[in-house]
């Protein structure tokens, strides 16, 4: 029997300090849970079945992965090789300036981990204070410098748009800066402010301003003008990369394949079910350590057919090459030209997507409202 394709992510919800955008489920002055928890996600990896699959990719994301001490993370990866084989797949570790060394990076090599995504944002220090980072542009340099000499060649930068107080000038000269430095690939993210962050309580009191909505689009579009003349190939909405260095991980998820997570708050899509795991850690090891794993999986949804062909669609329209047709005939037999013909024609007739012969993809008018092309195939 063929084996299924499977990507695995790792949640590591540990930080040295939370930035003042982010929502994810990562908590800071937790270091003494650290040994309990990598015990207890490694009970987690021994208990998954993994007889049926084939390892495509191991993403390592936080929170701040680089916190930790590195020989956790080996731990990580010894312990899902006692369970499974995997040769020379994509095996991601998210870093931030600030908690990575030399010696760390140089560990991380030695464990199997092949690919860095370093959280940068933006080039400006003063930005990058106002966002609570705890590292400077020089800092970064630094850490990106110290990662070419360990040997590491596929490198992603995070930058974000839309900053408070962020000029279409330092955006120019961040992306200057980075393109230099020559990454194999790069993901640009718009800030989206979060209820509960501490951005979104400066944003009330009005300590802040974010650019317009029509600058911050502005700045998507140099960005996108700017790496694709720089050689970058925009492969979907929010990620540029080299040819051929593509994340396979995130590729994965937009291709409806399937992943398991380990650790808090981490999301999995296995057999059309997607679940999480609790945010507690407390609650998380406790479960696991008196043998009640499952209760820490919250079932999201369980997908009927109708939902699977819905969400290949949306999941379909964030790549720029768009929904690939063959592919959607090959998974669900009918064509979607036909399936969703209504839709499609009104998105057509709207400028927001266009129809080729083997792709149903966002327009350039498309790709700045994208979400009223999402909300059709929710």
């Amino acid at each position: 029997m063929k084996k299924q394709e499977l990507g695995i992510y790792i949640h590591i919800p540990f930080c040295k300090q939370k930035c003042y955008y982010c929502d994810f489920i990562s908590y800071t002055n937790q270091y003494n849970k650290i040994p309990k928890y990598i015990e207890s996600m490694e009970q987690e990896i021994e208990e998954f079945d993994f007889s049926n699959y084939q390892l495509t990719s191991i993403y390592i994301g936080g929170g701040t992965p680089s916190y930790m001490d590195s020989r956790y993370i080996g731990q990580i990866l010894d312990k899902i090789h006692e369970k499974i084989d995997f040769n020379e797949i994509e095996i991601t570790i998210e870093v931030n300036p600030g908690t990575v060394t030399k010696q760390k990076l140089e560990e991380y090599k030695k464990d199997g981990i092949n690919r860095l995504s370093i959280g940068l944002q933006s080039t400006n220090n003063r930005i990058l204070k106002e966002l609570g980072r705890i590292h400077t542009y020089e800092e970064f340099l630094n850490t990106y410098h110290l990662a070419e000499e360990v040997g590491f060649k596929n490198i992603n930068i995070d930058l974000m748009l839309g900053l408070p107080g962020q000029t279409i000038q330092d955006l120019k000269e961040s992306l200057n800066k980075i393109i230099k430095l020559n990454p194999n690939h790069i993901s640009i993210y718009s800030l989206i402010i979060e209820e509960g962050t501490k951005i979104a309580e400066q944003l009330k009191e009005g300590k802040i301003e974010l650019p317009e909505e029509e600058q911050e689009r502005r700045m998507y579009w140099y960005i996108k003008d700017t790496l694709e003349l720089n050689g970058y190939y925009h492969y979907e909405i929010s990620n540029f990369s080299k040819r051929g260095k593509e994340s396979k991980h995130n590729l994965n998820c937009w291709n409806q394949e399937q992943y398991i997570g380990f650790g808090v708050a981490a999301h999995s899509y296995i057999n059309n079910v997607r679940f999480s795991n609790i945010t507690s850690i407390e609650e998380y090891i406790k479960n696991i350590k008196e043998n009640h794993k499952e209760k820490n999986i919250k079932i999201e949804e369980q997908q009927t057919l109708k939902d699977k062909k819905n969400e290949f669609m949306m999941l379909g329209f964030r790549k720029i090459e768009g929904v690939d047709i063959a592919k959607f005939k090959e998974r669900f037999v009918e064509s979607p030209i036909f399936l969703y013909r209504e839709k499609l024609n009104k998105l057509v007739n709207q400028g927001l997507i266009e129809i080729d012969l083997n792709h149903i993809k966002l327009t350039n008018k498309g790709l700045d409202l994208a979400n009223l092309v999402f909300e059709e195939f929710i």
